[in-house]
Order: C-alpha cells, then structure tokens, then sequence
C-alpha cells in the first residue's frame, strides 16, 4: 500500500513579528477635485480598508500590500496605495499606481484620471513582474474604468495604466464595471487575466452609488487577457451571464490548475427567479481549457447561506465580504495534495444561523465536483467569523484566515474584533489549530463607516515556500485622525 507524504511540519504556526505597512496618506484632502465629494459625503483621511497581498516568486525578501488610501463613506477611496517591502515585511517604503487623481493619474483620461479607486488586486508573474488591478471612477460623472499596471521594481515604480474596460453612459450609473480581479499565469510570465462583473442598471436614472455590492441588476462575469506580461490587453469580453433577469455574478477572482487549466470562481446570485430552488447565492465556478479563449458552463460547488454581520450591542452594520467566496490551488510538490482546488465562503449553517463560520469546500478533480463544506474556523457558537482568505503553501498545507468577534464583551462600550489564521495538514479535511495573528483586539467602531464599519470586503494571504504573510487591515482604537492601519506578520 503506498503512503502518502505530508507535510513536515503539523503543529500550530510559528507568527513572525507584527509590522505596521501603512501610514499617514500622501494624498491631500480635495486631491480628487471638485466633484470628489457630495452632499452627505465623507472621507476618512488617512483611514485604509481592504488590502491585498503579494510576494515575488523569486524574492522572498519582496512583499507588497495594496490597499484603499482615504476611504469614503458613500465608495471608494482617495487612491490605492502600496506597501513594498525588500526585508520580509518588516519594514515598509510606500508608491502609488497612477489609477487617480490623487495617485498622479490627472491628465491621463480613461488612464487614470478618476475622482476615486477600489477594489485593490495584485499578482506577481514568475519572472518577477508585478502587476496591480484597480477600478478608477467619478463621483460626479459615471466615467468608470478597469485599469490595470504593473511594476519591474517590486512596487516601488510603475508603468503607466492600462485600460481594460472604460464605461461612460449618457445616463448616470447605466454600467459599472466592479469587483475586479487579478492573476498573473504562475507558469508562463506572458501571460495576465483579469476578471470582473459588469453591471448594467435597469433604470436610467439610478444613482452610481447603488451599486456598490448591490444585487438588484443584472451583472455578467467580464474577462480580459495580456499575453505580453501586461504591455497590452486583448479586448474585454465578457464570459458568463446567467440566463433571467435580476442575475449577477459577484466576487470572480481567476485561478491557475497545475495542468494550465482556469478556473473563474464566483458568487452567482439570483434575485428574482426560483426555478429548481436557486433562489439567493451559490459559490460556482467555470472552467478555460484553453487560457480563457473558451469557457464551461458554471459548475455549482455549494449553497452560500450568509447572515448579515451586526454590532450586537448596537446593531449597527459591520460591512463585510459577505457575498465573495475565496480560491486557491495546490501546486505544490506534495503528491497527495497537488491539484487541489479550494473554495472558502461566509455561511451559517452550522452555526445558530444569526452568525457565520468560514466554510471550506475541496476538489480534487479540477472543479468538476466538490467535497461537503467543512468549518475551518475555531470562533465559538454564536458569534460571527468573517472575510475568509485561502491559500496553499509549497507542502500543500491551506491556510485560512478571518476575523472574529469572540473577545468582545456585550456592554463594555468597544466592538473587539481579531484577526487569525488557521491552517490544515490534511488536504482541507481539518482545521485543528489556529494561531492569533492580533496582538490585541481592536475595536472595530473605530473604524470607516461605509455603509457599516468597514475594514474592507477581503484581505490578504500569500505564500513564499513554506511561509505564509497574512496581511489585513485593523483600526486604531478611538483614533479618529488616523482610524485603521494595514498590519502584516509572517506564519510558518
């Protein structure tokens, strides 16, 4: 009978010290100019939510975070701002993409010159390369475009801006490109997917700002290629649409199987129709056996049965990744893992069905069917766990980090929140350990409220060899002028 290997090491992580990446915003207040803001609307000067994280492939020295730099209440941010670091992540130098104005991106046009920027992406390319995704936007007219650069520099320079999908309709939010992703191919430098929905409005006369992680339109899953290391893009394309009204794809993030296949992972929502019981959201995927030139039909993995996340003293909103699943792929050189394709989502199930675990989902035939969900998070009942990430280290072992609410205590005036990761040894089967990443608990009402307080709708999680660098936003308890922070420490 033949064994198979495992991973070396099967006890909890051993956490690297915790560093700051961000700091006091370069960006000036009124940079985006006179349309930046409307009535009622709000900026969070040098408050940063939802970062992302990437290490370059042949540097581990080379770690970036990126990052919304000025949150406004009612969407968006100032600019996304990058964190690079060439010691590891212990210490932090700062650049900026030109994806806005504030970023330096006035005169560009379509290029880069927005009143605003979110949705913050990054990928490195096995030559080194890094790219960056962003969505720039107005608040004042509905010029909205994907935009994407990319860096030789390891983040501390970049190319100008590409354009990968501009949208200016006559009417006021008629189209709106969001929640995009990207992800450089890990075995052909040539080659960089990015993946977003589009959403286009049923009335001429809805607000721009309705759509932010709104179901009420319809949305179809958009795909654009770079087969020259992001020197250029081919026309975007879109590549999913679910059939019926009041449908959407959300959350579409690309990934690379060991045989080249793509996978597109995403929430598919339906509004309105009911056929079957697909009434609300699944976590589904579609299948490119040919770099993204053809794709399946989707592929449902599994219900996704979220609860809103609520301040349980107040009730006041926490804004949260609740409708986007996370993926990741093992490629690593364990022969019993490499293959494996995981799907993390928020879902209350097996919880008292008011609060959420983080639930995890397997392959092991490249998307094809799926595992029953496990819970990977260690949060006690009744208490919600929130914004999974996942990923896969070089021995095959997933990681899977999330914030929670279990240190909070009902009445004493804070909303404690903390950061951890957790990981398994046994292919997603098992969660047995985790390890704190927070050094203390932060209170999250010290943080941006945008349309509920709001660290951001993901997080960061990479991997060099056998190190993860989760990588998240925390806030800085009752700091007013300078609210949250991008932290980072290495788990091994």
């Amino acid at each position: 009978m033949a064994v198979c290997a495992s991973p070396a090491h099967a006890g909890p992580f051993t956490l690297g010290p915790l560093t700051t990446a961000s700091g006091l915003s370069p960006f000036a207040p009124g940079c985006g100019g006179p349309g930046e803001a409307a009535p009622g609307s709000v900026v969070f000067q040098n408050a940063e939510v939802e970062t992302h994280v990437a290490v370059n492939p042949t540097n581990s020295a080379n770690v970036v975070a990126f990052w919304q730099q000025d949150r406004w209440s009612d969407g968006g941010s100032h600019g996304n701002l990058a964190g690079y670091s060439s010691d590891g992540g212990v210490t932090w130098s700062h650049s900026a993409p030109r994806f806005s104005r504030c970023a330096g991106g006035a005169g560009l046009g379509e290029a880069g010159d927005y009143e605003r920027a979110t949705d913050p992406w990054l990928s490195f390319s096995p030559n080194g390369r890094l790219h960056a995704i962003t969505i720039g936007f107005d608040n004042s007219t509905a010029r909205n475009a994907i935009l994407a650069a990319y860096s030789d520099t390891g983040g501390a320079t970049w190319s100008t801006p590409r354009v990968l999908r501009f949208d200016n309709p006559r009417a006021v939010g008629n189209n709106f490109n969001d929640k995009e992703t990207l992800t450089a191919d890990p075995f052909d430098s040539s080659l960089v997917y990015a993946t977003w929905q589009r959403i286009v409005s049923p009335s001429e006369s809805s607000s721009q700002k309705a759509y932010e992680n709104s179901a009420s339109f319809a949305s179809t899953a958009w795909f654009a290629r770079s087969t020259n290391g992001g020197e250029s893009w081919e026309p975007a394309r879109p590549i999913y649409k679910e059939h019926g009204s009041l449908t959407q794809t959300i959350g579409n993030q690309v990934d690379v199987l060991p045989d080249g296949t793509l996978i597109n992972g995403f929430d598919l929502i339906h509004a309105a129709t009911n056929r079957h019981g697909t009434r609300g959201y699944d976590v589904a995927l579609v299948r490119s056996p040919d770099k993204g030139v053809t794709w399946s039909r989707e592929i449902v993995v599994d219900r996704l049965l979220v609860d809103d996340v609520t301040d349980a003293d107040t009730g006041h909103a926490i804004r949260t990744g609740d409708i986007i699943p996370d993926w990741a792929v093992d490629r690593s050189s364990n022969p019993s893992t490499r293959g494996n394709l995981y799907a993390v989502w928020m879902d209350a199930r097996f919880n008292d069905l008011d609060h959420n675990d983080i639930l995890l989902s397997r392959s092991t035939d490249g998307g094809l069917t799926w595992s029953a969900p496990v819970v990977a998070d260690h949060a006690p009942r009744g208490v919600d766990a929130f914004n999974a990430m996942v990923d896969v280290d070089s021995q095959g072992r997933v990681a899977v980090s999330y914030y929670d609410f279990r240190n909070d205590r009902p009445g004493d005036g804070v909303l404690s929140t903390d950061v951890w990761v957790t990981h398994s040894h046994d292919g997603g089967q098992t969660f047995p350990d985790e390890s704190r990443l927070t050094s203390a608990s932060f209170d999250m009402r010290t943080a941006p409220d945008a349309g509920g307080y709001f660290v951001g709708d993901y997080s960061g999680l990479d991997h060099f060899g056998t190190t993860f660098h989760p990588t998240w936003v925390g806030a800085n308890d009752g700091n007013t002028v300078n609210r949250t922070d991008v932290f980072h420490r290495t788990a091994q």
